[in-house]
């Protein structure tokens, strides 16, 4: 245990601590572009965003074109495009380098969960946040299921040998909000990230921050 009010802090990434929506849209509309399907506008995948890859490109495709094997060709161009484009224009929220310097100068942990490829994840962490001390960066792997599930961020709570009420879960999504709440951790939703304010709230949001340094006053 610390002196501070919580031991650690579990993050999402996309919409959370980067940016990464221009690269995600980018990627999967060349893909539709390819395969002589309609591309969305930006701000439709700031809805698609948030239960992993598959389900993004499932959504994506028109409805006609959700068969099984399409969905499993484009998942992986999708893949292999966004591999090679996923820090093109991603970057982190103004204040997060800060927030996570100071949570570290205080010996509050630190991980970041996503359902993002776990390959991906660590990819644009390492690249973005290099040296920053996470306990974990986890993402989709198939030995762990998806968020809402809490048994990743359990898993995290283990690593930081904290018990889940002394972690602050943090995101942007109903996905993120229900997946603290599954934990038994401190749900907080952020407001600059892909999704609105209403559906944060609606899904368990115990508090909204609109700047990333008042999650570190959270924590004091």
């Amino acid at each position: 245990m610390t002196a501070n009010k919580y031991t650690g802090i579990i993050f999402d990434l996309d919409g959370t601590l980067a940016d990464t929506l221009d690269d995600i849209a980018g990627s999967m509309n060349r893909v539709l572009d390819a395969h002589n399907y309609p591309v969305r506008p930006v701000n439709d995948y700031k809805l698609l965003v948030g239960r992993g890859l598959d389900n993004l490109v499932r959504q994506a495709l028109p409805a006609e074109a959700r068969q099984p094997d399409i969905i499993k060709c484009c998942l992986k161009e999708m893949m292999d495009d966004y591999d090679h484009n996923c820090l093109v224009t991603t970057h982190l929220y103004e204040g997060i380098h800060e927030l996570l310097s100071a949570l570290a100068e205080i010996d509050i942990k630190i991980a970041v969960f996503s359902n993002k490829a776990e390959p991906l994840t660590l990819k644009i962490v390492s690249q973005l946040m290099p040296g920053m001390p996470f306990v974990k960066v986890a993402g989709a792997r198939p030995d762990m299921p998806k968020k809402p599930d809490p048994a990743g961020a359990l898993m995290i709570c283990e690593i930081m040998k904290a018990s889940p009420g002394e972690i602050v879960y943090t995101g942007d999504s109903d996905v993120d909000m229900m997946t603290a709440i599954n934990a038994g951790m401190y749900p907080v939703g952020v407001s600059w990230g892909f999704r609105n304010r209403e559906e944060l709230m609606q899904n368990g949001a115990a508090v909204l921050v609109d700047n990333p340094l008042e999650i570190l006053r959270l924590c004091l």
